[in-house]
Order: C-alpha cells, then structure tokens, then sequence
C-alpha cells in the first residue's frame, strides 16, 4: 500500500467533500433556524481534516492501483458517514452510532432512519439530509473522477473500484473523467426537471428540491414523517413514479438516448425491457390483489397505492404513500422478491439488478434445454451478443455472495434479539437500500439495538458498492498482494 499516496488522496476528497456543507450552512441563514454555528463548524472540521492529510503528502506523485482504489473506495463511504453525520451530533445531539447510521442511511441512498419527528427539524437539518443522499446517487466518488483530474488527481483507479453509481467499466467517452462529468450531467438535469415538476405540482420549492434530490437518487428520505403520504396528491405521486424509474436506469442508456435524441434506444436494451415488464407487471398483481383482498375502495385507489409502492419498492427508492407490511402478506413478500430484484446496472437503484437476473434466468432455463437435448450447442447471449464465461461466473460469484451476506446477516439480527419478521426486515431494508423494513423495523430503526444499527450499517456499505468492493478486503489474499 502506499499510504502518503492514499492518504494525500483522502485529504483531496474530504476537502472536497467539506464543500457540501456550504448549501446548508447557506439555508441554516436564509430560513434563521439556529444551526448556522452547526454547519459551519461541521465544514471546518472536515476542511482541516483534509488539509491535515493533504498538505504533508502533496508531493507524492503516485498513482493507485486497481488493488489500492478499492480499499480507498470502501474506506472513504465509511468514514463519509462519520463527516456527514457531525450535523446530526452537533445539532441534534443524536449518539454516533445513530448519527453514523442516518449519514450512511443517506449516501447509500437507503433511505432508512433512526429520526422521528421529521416535520419539527430544522430546515438546514432536512436539507442536509437530502443533500446526503443525492451525492451519494452517483457516487461521490465518481464526482471526484469527475474533477479531480482538473487538480492533478488521476481518477480511473477509483471509477472501477465505486462499481454502483455507474456501470462498472463503461467507458461513455474516450477519457473517464468526460464520462463522469457527462453522468453528473443528466443526473443533475434529471433532477432539475424533477424539482420542477414537483414544484408545478404544488410542492413548496424547499420540499420540491428536496424531494427531487431523493426521487433521482432513489434514496427515500422526505422532509415529513409520512413520506410522499403527507401530500396526498395523485399527480405528485406520478411524478415521482416517472423520476424514480428514470433513476432506476442505466446512466449510460440515457446518455446513448439523449446524445443521439433516439428515445427508442430505452426499448432497444434488454435490460430496461424487462425493467419496464417488472414495473408494470408487478403493479397489475399488487392492484389486483388489494381489489381482491378489499383493501380499498376502488380498482383506481388500488391501482394508484400499488404502483407507487412497486415503484418505489423494486427501485430501492423506499418512499411510501402506505404500510404495505399491513396489506395482505403476499403482497409485501412480492415486494420483499422486487426489492432483491431491484433496478438496472449503471443506476442510483440497490438490489441484485434485473441484467444479472435476467442472465441467470436464461442460464437456467438453458440448463434445462441442454438436459432434454444433450446435444444441442448453446450459447448465451443478451441483446444478440454472446456473454463470455467469465461475465457468467462474476454473475453466479455476486448472487452467491449477496444471497449469503444477505442469510448471515439475518442470522446475525436474530442473534441480537430481531424476531424472525423484524431481522428479515432490517435486512431487506439495508442491503437492498430500501429503507423501509418489516416487523419493528417497518418505520424507522429508532427502537432497535446498537449492535444491530452497526450490522446495518455494513449491510448498506455492502449493498451500496456490490458486494465484490467491500469483501474483497476480508481476503488474506488481498492483503498479501
């Protein structure tokens, strides 16, 4: 490991990082809320911390490895949570243990909260939590590759490493840093045009940023306790279920539809047609079945409260307009499967992601042409391109390790006192950056045991950067190289 060399880069990153504290400090004045001392404290403290790891290590020249950038990635999303969290100590005096899990909760875009009494925070607080999770769509450090090349710092070491915020190795452009800055910017126009449409619908512009800030990154925080609920709107709600999709496809679709003006292109991709199937399929049985369960009045309110949760639910977004633990139990255990499923590759969405679902379904399916026709020469192919073995066994190596993570944990939860509903929960909350659980778990993680916020917060962290980024670490091997 070279240490000055990662360390000088850390010091980059949390200088830059310390910036963001800058809008809240901003409507901490605008709005008069008392916690102007809170953010302005909170962008010293991360200022001197960079400039403490940068400044005696400014002269080394080196570049990361492949090896190096993913214990830098993993790294800086954990001690993130500690720098984004000093708001929540400094100006709601909540523990850090608490206040690390809200921070992580929010740049994993999980959406997951330890926070009751949302509607009495102050502004510059809510905006913070907003802002947290949108920079952590796309990924922050996919925004450092983006202008870290400007100050000297190569990026694309770190790109490949930070494999959820963009399509792993997707090169949109000839240079990394150009793709990176063309990503941020259809995110940021996405999430211009969704502050808008909010803002037309009747949301104030402080909730219409903030909830276009959540919508696109797919992360679920709200600036009241009762989510999107509290607006009672159908026309906000579809909103939302347009910005959420948008967010749960792959960045780089978009960009291939809109630098080409082609919108067909978002037929073409395999992956986004089985999204869209998903999406709709999935909000006919929900409907369907709360019709049929007389849950609501109305196929129309059925439909309405259905599409939105399965929405919300397969994109990993987690806003709610209802309990669905309280529907009928079929109806959140099809979540509960959507939610594993969960968005594209290359999206701000959690979950294992349709494409490699999708490539698995056909492998089995496959398997079971092979045994009736021994014979017969197969091949797997996605959008009439062949799948290369080693694409095939990454996909099989990621289910097996997600599905087990996913098993321990619960395992683990249980061990700390969850019964069986509330573990499987907190479980699907985290590692598939839902947010909202089951059991105890169902509204926010107030209640529940340090221990098990801390095994959460892992949770996220894994779900968040794939699995691969973050275990590759526990191997002797890693550390031996």
């Amino acid at each position: 490991m070279h240490w000055r060399a990662i360390f000088r880069l850390f010091g980059v990153l949390f200088l830059f990082y310390s910036l963001s504290f800058l809008p809240s400090l901003g409507i901490a004045w605008l709005y008069r809320d008392g916690q102007i001392q809170v953010f302005a404290a909170s962008w010293l403290l991360s200022a001197i911390l960079g400039v403490l790891l940068w400044l005696p290590n400014r002269n080394d020249p080196r570049a990361l490895s492949v090896r190096e950038a993913f214990f830098v990635v993993t790294l800086f999303w954990a001690l993130l949570g500690a720098i984004g969290g000093l708001p929540f100590v400094l100006g709601l005096h909540l523990s850090f243990t608490d206040a690390v899990f809200e921070s992580i909760s929010g740049f994993t875009t999980t959406g997951a909260t330890v926070i009751i009494g949302l509607d009495a925070l102050p502004a510059s607080i809510l905006y913070h939590r907003q802002q947290i999770q949108w920079l952590g769509g796309m990924g922050m450090i996919v925004l450092a590759v983006a202008i870290l090349p400007l100050m000297g710092v190569g990026g694309s070491q770190l790109y490949r490493a930070e494999s959820s915020g963009v399509a792993k190795f997707e090169k949109l452009t000839p240079r990394i840093a150009e793709t990176a800055r063309s990503l941020w910017g259809l995110y940021v126009g996405l999430t211009l045009a969704c502050a808008l449409a909010f803002w037309g619908a009747g949301m104030t512009l402080f909730d219409a940023v903030g909830h276009a800030f959540a919508t696109v990154a797919t992360g679920g925080f709200s600036t009241h306790d009762a989510s999107m609920g509290w607006f009672d709107s159908p026309l906000i709600e579809s909103i939302a279920i347009v910005f959420m999709l948008a967010g749960g496809v792959n960045f780089a679709v978009h960009f291939i539809a809109w630098q080409r003006f082609d919108p067909l292109a978002y037929g073409r991709d395999p992956e986004v047609r089985v999204y869209g199937w998903l999406f709709l399929g999935g909000s006919l049985f929900v409907a369907l079945s709360l019709v049929w369960t007389h849950a609501y009045a109305s196929f129309g309110e059925s439909l309405r409260h259905g599409a939105f949760q399965v929405a919300s639910i397969l994109i990993s977004t987690g806003f709610g307009t209802a309990t669905f633990g309280d529907w009928p139990r079929h109806i959140p255990l099809t979540l509960i499967i959507l939610s594993f499923i969960g968005g594209c590759i290359g999206s701000t969405a959690g979950g294992m992601k349709v494409l490699r679902i999708l490539l698995m379904t056909r492998q089995g399916v496959q398997q079971l042409f092979h045994l009736a026709h021994p014979r017969a020469q197969i091949s797997l192919k996605l959008g009439g391109r062949p799948v290369d073995q080693d694409t095939q066994f990454s996909i099989w190596g990621f289910a097996v390790l997600y599905t087990s993570v996913s098993l321990l944990l619960t395992v683990g939860m249980m061990a700390l006192g969850l019964d069986f509903i509330s573990a499987v929960g907190a479980v699907v909350a985290t590692i598939n950056l839902l947010g909202p659980g089951l059991g105890e778990v169902a509204a926010s993680f107030a209640t529940v045991d340090d221990a098990v916020k801390w095994l959460s917060v892992f949770a996220m962290l894994v779900g968040r950067l794939e699995v691969f980024t973050l275990l590759i670490l526990f191997l002797p091997a890693y550390w031996r190289g």
